[in-house]
């Protein structure tokens, strides 16, 4: 689905789009947040979304670059991925035995947006072959020693005539310029029967209301749209996936990057030490009919 936008910086970097999700131009400004940055909310199908934004090249260049992981522009600011690699691999642990649960897992997964591949290490026990995408290379290259096949760039990546029984897509949607385009390239990717999960962190929680415009996953100018569980869900529904149910995503942070949050230093060992914050992330699955 293309939707049409307008442009008007001088440098030509930023976009004023409509409604990524539905097309409409009709929306409301909830927060002002650095420099020109808005959040919009649709008046139409309610999706909140950053308006303007960088056009999608100039996101993408920060995301290939190898200090995009280590804090760099962009990126995880307040700490490197690595010295998150704890707290995201219980993250990714309770993940991977909330789907065994559902039935959601054996065969073959793969992960959109991998990183330096915890997910996908975890998986080794609930999956037979795995596969993952990232724009970095340098975070491919690391991905790879997990044993998993991980192809530089995106979904569009992935052999054409590849399908999987589960394809994973965590901390990503929010990035992604033309939602229902990338969802329906999943669905292109999933075995008939198969499911796609999704998680992002989520615009309807308490977290967020209480933060206000200082939620930490605004996270301007990478994040480009917000979801709760009602618009994730529709999201999905209209791409045609059945199903579509909400999926417990329990997630623990680093004490220091918490602290980071409110400027705050922390003694190393005390930093490391993880904490389970609550109503961060809304997580969804449907199930794939492609015939």
């Amino acid at each position: 689905m293309n939707l049409e936008y307008t442009t008007a910086d001088k440098e030509g970097n930023l976009e004023y789009p409509v409604c990524p999700l539905c097309g409409s131009d009709r929306r409301e400004f909830l927060f002002r947040l650095n420099g020109p940055y808005k959040i919009a909310r649709c008046a139409a199908c309610g999706v909140h979304y950053l308006h303007p934004r960088l056009i999608e090249s100039a996101i993408r260049d920060a995301y290939q670059q190898s200090s995009y992981y280590q804090g760099g522009t962009c990126g995880y600011a307040d700490t490197s991925y690595n010295d998150q690699e704890r707290a995201l691999r219980a993250t990714f642990k309770r993940l991977l035995n909330n789907l065994s649960r559902r039935g959601l897992t054996g065969g073959d997964v793969l992960e959109v947006g991998c990183g330096y591949g915890y997910l996908l290490d975890e998986a080794r026990t609930y999956f037979d072959l795995r596969v993952g995408t990232d724009f970095s290379g340098a975070a491919a290259a690391t991905a790879r020693a997990t044993g998993a096949e991980v192809f530089v760039g995106g979904i569009e990546e992935v052999p054409r005539d590849s399908r999987f029984d589960c394809v994973i897509a965590t901390q990503v949607i929010e990035h992604v310029y033309q939602p229902l385009f990338f969802v329906e390239q999943l669905v292109n990717h999933t075995k008939s029967g198969g499911h796609i999960v999704l998680a992002t962190p989520d615009m309807g929680g308490v977290l967020r209301k209480t933060m206000g415009r200082r939620w930490p996953s605004f996270k301007v100018p990478e994040h480009v749209l917000y979801f709760d569980s009602r618009t994730l869900s529709m999201l999905m529904s209209r791409v045609g996936l059945r199903d579509v149910r909400r999926l417990p995503y329990p997630h623990a942070f680093p004490l220091g990057l918490i602290a980071a949050k409110f400027r705050l230093r922390m003694p190393p060992l005390l930093a490391r030490v993880n904490v389970w914050v609550p109503a961060t992330t809304v997580a969804v699955y449907g199930t794939v009919s492609n015939g």
